[in-house]
């Protein structure tokens, strides 16, 4: 049964949108899951080599988080100068 807005209820609105978002945004998500993908990687592999303190190995895993923005943001800066 659909809702006012012309929407499926709570049975199947939902997973169908999210289908529909992941199938328009396909190649953002990949890149995101290979970027996080590789920074695990990375830093795993890092600290099994160095065998660093544990709180560090978790800084690193969060810093992450600040790599994917600053390197998503360059890349969107350095695509508008060359437009």
């Amino acid at each position: 049964m659909n809702d006012e807005d012309g929407t499926a209820g709570r049975d199947g609105g939902g997973i169908r949108e999210w289908i529909e978002t992941a199938r328009a945004e396909r190649w953002g998500l990949f890149v995101d899951l290979l970027f996080a993908i590789i920074w695990v990687t990375m830093v795993d592999v890092l600290f099994r080599i160095i065998e660093g303190p544990t709180y560090a190995y978790y800084m690193l895993m969060l810093a992450g988080i600040v790599a994917y923005f600053g390197f998503f943001a360059s890349l969107e800066a350095a695509k508008s100068e060359t437009e």
